[in-house]
């Protein structure tokens, strides 16, 4: 397992309680229950590699890692006859607002739509490194750790029956997230004008937001972040569920009119997810992100120190998240995103060893150019065709919308 919050030496050092300004009380602080930090860092390995092509890595290092990610998610789902699942019980999600169920005598919720997922994927691209290891290195790890076909069969079954709750037709952050009350927003908008930190708030109030149906972020939609459309799907199939367009649509909205963005991270997720699934909407939280230090948006958190994550997000964003870049199968994907307030942009990246790559967008074209060297063509897919580009080779593509 690896640390929320880790200490020089590895262990857990998560603070285990937290100021309310709003009430003057310290509250308890239940972070150290995101145990879906270790598929983070596993999903981390995976794009590293499919990014650099470091299959050394992957042999050594990253396969280990994946493999005893996976040994804590399989010694952590637990089977449920009535359901006829595994299940993953007492954690918490990205969302923090919720870390308990209401009145409930101890933290930790089941079930997280997020978690589970995300583990569930963790354990299928082990198994998939694992089987591409070349045998003395398989010989190695083997002996090295003490796996054997026991662990691989259990990992094949959880991977393909961990629980993931649904509720009118959407995705449920967690077990029990659909019978949670609806708060006033409009209300709490009225009174206090910025909510971002409605968890304060309500507790200052005498009440908790583990009672109602209000993320402080992105949760459930952390998985559009992840995953293209096509690999979202692929997770579910393989869980024997169903996850077509209009429920991933749906799941988008529900959560979108729930969420107070009390992180600045939350609104690069959206933006991201949104430049997917309604990509309109996706330029107006790269702009908020944007502002979050220069604007201090969550009035006087800036004080405290700059939020580099949402510095590093905001670039993020518009390098994958606008183009739709991805890396996976041994090939760069691209789908972009036709934003009227960028009339045109580019950058350089590094892939599989060709440095300088370039990419170009403006009204309607891509440009790609990759340097001369003596490396292998790259291949590029997009939604309407596949091309491939030679060292030296540059292309310009007129783009399907």
């Amino acid at each position: 397992m690896y640390p929320w919050q880790s200490g020089s030496d590895g262990r857990e050092e998560t603070q285990q309680l937290h100021l309310n300004p709003h009430s003057g009380r310290w509250l308890p602080d239940h972070s150290r229950l995101q145990h879906h930090v270790g598929s983070a860092i596993a999903y981390n390995v995976w794009q590293y590699c499919e990014a650099s092509g470091d299959a050394e890595f992957l042999h050594t290092k990253g396969a280990e890692m994946l493999l005893q990610i996976s040994r804590f998610w399989a010694d952590s789902a637990t089977w449920d006859d009535r359901l006829g699942r595994h299940r993953i019980k007492g954690v918490v999600g990205p969302d923090e607002y919720h870390d308990a169920y209401p009145d409930a005598a101890g933290p930790g919720l089941d079930d997280n739509a997020y978690t589970n997922v995300t583990a569930a994927w963790v354990l299928a691209r082990t198994l998939e490194v694992l089987r591409s290891l070349p045998e003395p290195r398989r010989r190695e790890l083997d002996e090295r750790t003490g796996l054997d076909g026991g662990e691989l069969e259990e990992w094949e079954d959880v991977s393909r029956t961990l629980y993931v709750p649904f509720h009118n037709g959407v995705i449920s952050q967690f077990e029990g997230y659909g019978e949670l009350a609806e708060l006033d927003w409009r209300g709490y908008r009225r009174r206090y004008g910025d909510i971002r930190r409605l968890d304060r708030i309500l507790e200052a109030e005498g009440d908790s937001v583990n009672r109602y149906q209000a993320s402080k972020q992105a949760d459930v939609l952390m998985l559009g972040y992840l995953f293209s459309p096509a690999e979202l799907q692929g997770v579910f199939r393989r869980l024997g569920l169903d996850l077509d367009e209009r429920i991933w649509r749906r799941t988008v909205d529900h959560y979108l009119h729930r969420t107070s963005h009390g992180s600045t991270l939350s609104g690069l997720v959206h933006g991201r997810v949104l430049a997917r699934a309604r990509r309109a909407d996706a330029w107006k939280f790269c702009q908020e992100a944007l502002q979050a230090d220069i604007a201090d948006i969550q009035g006087g958190t800036t004080g405290e120190g700059i939020h580099l994550g949402a510095m590093a997000g905001t670039l993020d964003l518009v390098q994958r998240g606008l183009t739709g870049l991805e890396t996976r199968g041994g090939a760069l994907w691209l789908d972009p995103v036709p934003l009227p307030e960028l009339s045109s942009y580019g950058f350089t990246l590094r892939y599989h060893g060709h440095w300088g790559v370039r990419l170009r967008l403006e009204h309607g074209l891509l440009e790609i150019a990759v340097p001369s060297s003596g490396r292998s063509p790259i291949e590029v897919h997009l939604p309407d065709r596949t091309v491939r580009l030679q060292p030296g080779e540059t292309d310009r593509l007129v783009l399907p919308y």
